[in-house]
């Protein structure tokens, strides 16, 4: 069981790590393409890589999906794969040069955005000291944003619409997370392969009637060579492995742990960042280390919480005060 619990904390590991890497190489491939055609070029090549490795492990009836809830998977990756890449790096370009930074600190809403998730779909009332450190985490977040200024949130709201978009991105990834609960007899590598093929498909339709309409330019040949070294990155490292290890992680560790490893995020993101010669300024780790903090603290309350509750549901053995204990002999 404890093997398998480190597995399971392993793969959101290698996850996490390896999406801490990619928001400082958006910032590169974002100079010369918008995040709508990337998307759909990282995930189209990322799904047949996909399609390959779950013919080869389940064999090609896997592939068959006839009468199993398809509209639902077609919802789960459209959220995933087009709601939250458009907005996350749609915002993070918004932002300028320190759009990584920001961007990788707001995934850490995440696992306060589990909550609330699980809260509204499944009735579960987060406990009070719960909420208390949700509510410190978004107070963390508010300072990365705000730079300790939060006289701006209120005489410029307008330049936070950025950090909305990708807060409403990280809202999507959670969601997502949470719909491998709603198909129990797929395998991870199943879920990831579906919902990705289905939201490349959703994501092509609104990257063509972006690009139909003029609101994005349609880039040019030398534009997709130019990203050709993060599109790499991107396709190979932080979604084929990336997504992957997350579904398995948090197929053993369920989606209210797993989320909790978003945390490794913003610290990988800061020292690519910082290699990069990108530093966050005194506020921002502040805000980062209050933010990672209190959702620590959030998560070993909750474990001791549910060690007690097991410890009270466990009946106590029955015990004859007229007979001694037997004591089996050693074998």
């Amino acid at each position: 069981m404890k093997s398998k619990y480190s597995r399971g904390v392993a793969l959101c590991l290698i996850a996490t790590v390896s999406w801490g890497g990619m928001f400082p190489v958006m910032t590169s491939a974002l100079r010369h393409i918008d995040p709508f055609t990337f998307t759909c070029m990282r995930y189209g090549i990322a799904g047949l890589i996909f399609l390959v490795l779950l013919a080869m492990t389940e064999g090609r009836t896997s592939l068959k999906v006839r009468g199993e809830r398809m509209g639902l998977a077609f919802f789960f990756g459209a959220v995933g794969f087009a709601g939250f890449q458009f907005l996350v790096f749609l915002g993070q370009q918004k932002l300028g040069a320190e759009g990584a930074l920001l961007a990788s600190v707001m995934m850490a809403t995440m696992p306060m955005l589990g909550f609330l998730v699980n809260w509204v779909v499944r009735r579960v009332v987060p406990p009070r000291a719960a909420l208390g450190f949700i509510m410190l985490s978004f107070f963390g977040i508010t300072l990365v944003v705000t730079k300790g200024d939060f006289v701006a949130l209120f005489n410029q709201p307008q330049d936070f619409t950025a950090d909305i978009m990708i807060i409403l991105g990280a809202l999507c990834w959670v969601v997502y997370t949470y719909g491998a609960s709603y198909f129990p007899t797929w395998s991870p590598v199943r879920y990831t392969t579906v919902t990705t093929v289905l939201g490349v498909f959703s994501a092509v339709g609104i990257t063509a009637v972006l690009l139909v309409t003029g609101v994005v330019a349609v880039p040019g040949p030398a534009a997709v060579v130019e990203v050709s070294p993060e599109l790499a990155y991107m396709s190979l490292a932080a979604a084929v492995v990336g997504v992957l290890a997350w579904n398995l992680g948090n197929k053993i560790l369920t989606p209210l742990n797993g989320v909790l490893f978003m945390d490794v995020v913003p610290m990988t993101s800061f020292i690519v960042s910082a290699a990069l010669g990108v530093l966050p300024s005194l506020f921002q780790l502040i805000g980062a280390i209050i933010t990672a903090g209190a959702l620590v603290l959030n998560n070993l309350y909750l474990r001791r919480a549910a060690t007690r509750t097991t410890l009270a549901a466990e009946p106590a053995a029955p015990v004859d005060e007229g007979r001694p204990l037997a004591v089996s002999a050693p074998r």
